[in-house]
């Protein structure tokens, strides 16, 4: 929480997927056994960088996972 991209980046590598949405910027991160979306948004001044606010993680049939150890996964990666 609160990394931005570039920072988020460095830990796991560059994202599957960067969409665009509204004033927000959504980064998908897959291991072999997991996916996590990292929601970063830019302070509510309208400040930049833009900084990870919501993280979702969830294994690749959908169901829901550990947080901790899908980050730990990416890390590794």
């Amino acid at each position: 929480m609160n990394m931005t991209a570039a920072e988020l980046i460095q830990k796991m590598g560059q994202p599957k997927l960067q969409v665009r949405e509204g004033p927000g910027l959504k980064l998908q991160f897959k291991s072999r056994s997991c996916i996590l979306d990292a929601y970063l948004y830019p302070s509510p001044s309208g400040g930049l960088p833009e900084r990870v606010t919501h993280v979702d993680t969830r294994l690749s049939n959908g169901n829901d996972t550990s947080q901790q150890a899908c980050i730990a996964s990416l890390i590794r990666s």
